[in-house]
């Protein structure tokens, strides 16, 4: 699988998505310091005014 992104929304929420070799999407949110999976609607957090991509290293500090 590989990473399309690492998003965090207006509310908070750390989420990222990942999308296999065949186009299957995963979302995993971040709780409590751990990446535990998520709803595939929050998908289209993506896209809101409100969520912003986080940059590269941001993405470096978040647990693997």
């Amino acid at each position: 699988m590989r990473s399309s992104g690492v998003y965090k929304t207006g509310q908070g929420t750390i989420f990222r998505v990942t999308e296999s070799v065949d186009g299957g999407l995963k979302v995993e949110v971040l709780k409590e310091g751990e990446w535990t999976p998520g709803r595939i609607g929050m998908v289209g957090l993506r896209l809101e005014r409100s969520t912003t991509t986080l940059s590269d290293s941001a993405i470096r500090r978040l647990p693997a």
